[in-house]
């Protein structure tokens, strides 16, 4: 391991927790989750798209409280967190540090699994209804993905985030 990538390991380690402890969904996904997701949303959707970008319309956050709330199918949350944990292990731990090439590479690679192919439809599915849903279940922040497709919501809109538990 070079020194620049080691470097970047520790710094990155040590500050991931603060940085997704502010941004974490209150019904919290299994540790190391999270941050991960996140990384293959802004690679899918960054910042200079022509949509935008991952972090502006809150995509991880409204993933993590949608596949965690009570009444969201449990196969497919299972799935979801299986699939980051996979992914992590096929890049022994280190895809959170990885450069854009070295992170396109993997998922690309990872993309040519079944598996893995079924997993990025999925986060690319969650991460589109969360860019084009009503704000009230977190995600579109302040209707960014409906201003960049010059559109609204429906009506009427939501009074309540969900129904049930």
């Amino acid at each position: 391991m070079n020194r620049r990538r080691f470097l970047s390991a520790t710094i990155l380690s040590s500050i991931l927790p603060l940085y997704a402890s502010d941004r974490m969904p209150k019904a919290v996904l299994p540790e190391g989750v999270y941050p991960l997701i996140a990384a293959v949303q802004r690679h899918m959707f960054p910042e200079d798209g022509i949509v935008p970008g991952a972090e502006e319309i809150h995509a991880t956050r409204f993933l993590g409280e949608t596949i965690m709330h009570p009444t969201y199918d449990k196969d497919i949350r299972e799935f979801i967190i299986d699939g980051a944990k996979e992914l992590q292990r096929r890049e022994k731990n280190k895809f959170l540090v990885y450069t854009p090439r070295e992170t396109e590479k993997a998922l690309r690679s990872y993309e040519k699994t079944e598996y893995g192919s079924g997993w990025l439809d999925r986060i690319m599915l969650l991460s589109l209804e969360g860019m084009l849903s009503d704000p009230l279940y977190g995600g579109n922040h302040k209707e960014s993905g409906w201003k960049a497709l010059e559109t609204k919501g429906g009506d009427p809109r939501p009074v309540k985030r969900y129904a049930g538990k």
